[in-house]
């Protein structure tokens, strides 16, 4: 099974591992990121470690005009697009600044919400393809502690999921996934509990498991699923006295 995998956010540490979970698949592999100097190195060392074709692209996900020629100038249309953008933010700061919280929104829901939508027309009018969204556990339910970025990720599941009610009965599959806790450089320096926390290579891999058995909601560690289940069961009265 091969073919060609677009990853949008392609600097992550989530995309890297996307990037060589679907390279040693023998993927052709599309890498979009606003630093395309940067990527490089990581398409020369993706080209060596799995011989497979390997291109570079400057895709940012808050230039909106782009889109469509970012799509337009990819060599092919993508059988796979996995989209890794995110932007956690700072919530103090969000809170008094609202341009703060804009970016955050339109990082993590706006733009990941209108390229993928785009993708789906194409791929749509093609017959075939896969959308992966890297949502998050945080937009299960609004907590104090990152309630704009939960916010943001609220919405793009939401348009992930009318998304793939839209096109059941299609060959055109969409996937959520919400990873929980991820150790990477995004999260560097927080008291994270290992149990809840999986390792990138770990959400490349429940990525991989999800297309390849289409799945629709996937959550990398399950036991978070239970934990959203219960934090989205306590009755507001209740949970508004939480300081989650």
């Amino acid at each position: 099974m091969s073919g060609v995998a677009l990853i949008l956010g392609a600097t992550s540490d989530i995309a890297r591992a996307c990037a060589h979970r679907y390279g040693a698949e023998g993927y052709t592999l599309q890498l979009a990121g606003r630093d395309p100097e940067a990527l490089e190195a990581d398409a020369q060392d993706l080209r060596l470690r799995h011989r497979v074709k390997v291109s570079v692209h400057r895709f940012d996900v808050l230039e909106a005009d782009g889109f469509a020629p970012f799509l337009d100038a990819l060599p092919t249309l993508p059988d796979t697009a996995i989209c890794a953008v995110g932007f956690m933010g700072n919530q103090g700061a969000s809170e008094k600044d609202p341009q703060a919280a804009a970016l955050i929104m339109r990082s993590n829901y706006e733009g990941p919400a209108m390229i993928l939508g785009l993708l789906a027309e194409r791929m749509a009018l093609r017959g075939h393809g896969v959308l992966i969204g890297i949502s998050s556990v945080a937009g299960d339910r609004g907590r104090a502690s990152n309630y704009i970025y939960g916010s943001a990720k609220a919405g793009f599941t939401a348009f992930l999921s009318g998304l793939r009610n839209r096109f059941h009965g299609t060959d055109l599959h969409v996937v959520t996934v919400k990873p929980g806790f991820v150790a990477t450089r995004m999260t560097e320096g927080m008291d994270l509990n290992p149990r809840l926390t999986a390792l990138p290579e770990q959400v490349a891999e429940a990525i991989w498991q999800a297309e390849k058995h289409r799945r629709d909601v996937i959550y990398v560690k399950p036991v978070w699923r239970v934990i959203m289940q219960i934090i989205s069961a306590l009755p507001e009265f209740l949970f508004k006295r939480t300081r989650l």
